[in-house]
């Protein structure tokens, strides 16, 4: 991935402001009113054209509600693939479960996602965690028994369950093989 550095500064606020705000869902017309700009120097900015002052971005920066270093980022990779098996494993201690995780949350977002492998045996079972965690789960292969500790439900392939993990929950698999991916979610 290219760096500050490395990239034409003028590129790097074009992409920038092109991400930006079609992360906010503003039109050109919109994000300029908001900023106080004309829309036509907004086009020759993100166009890579213009030549932004301090204080353009300043107000940018300020009607998209990011922080001014976000418009002066590298542009993020829009593609990553993780190959099942690949990617860093985290096992459980007393279970033969493991997690790996896919994806953490990204600024401003609060959620991380993994998958999950497991097979029968001593079942996983898994303190609450910080208070408003909801875990997403859905059964790839196998077959499960998970949810709150005191509730669990049987899921099969394809089948997805939601619950909150804040309490006490419990991932228990019922095949050999069995896969899920789970997004665990934060509010």
């Amino acid at each position: 991935m290219n760096d500050a550095r490395s990239v034409n500064p003028k590129e790097l606020v074009a992409a920038s402001l092109k991400r930006e705000r079609a992360r906010a869902g503003l039109s050109l017309t919109e994000l300029a009113r908001r900023a106080g700009i004309g829309k036509s120097t907004l086009s020759q900015l993100e166009s890579g054209e213009g030549n932004p002052s301090v204080e353009t971005l300043w107000a940018l920066s300020t009607a998209l509600g990011v922080q001014f270093s976000a418009l002066l980022d590298s542009p993020t990779p829009t593609v990553e693939v993780i190959r099942f098996g690949e990617g860093p494993v985290i096992p459980a201690a007393d279970a033969d479960y493991s997690a790996t995780l896919l994806s953490t949350a990204s600024p401003g977002s609060r959620r991380d996602m993994y998958v999950i492998r497991a097979e029968p045996g001593k079942p996983r079972v898994s303190a609450p965690h910080a208070r408003g965690i909801l875990e997403h789960v859905v059964i790839s292969c196998g077959r499960a028994r998970l949810g709150p500790s005191d509730a669990p439900e049987v899921l099969s392939a394809g089948d997805y369950i939601s619950y909150p993990g804040d309490v006490e929950h419990v991932f228990d698999a019922l095949e050999p093989g069995t896969v899920a991916v789970m997004l665990s979610e934060a509010f």
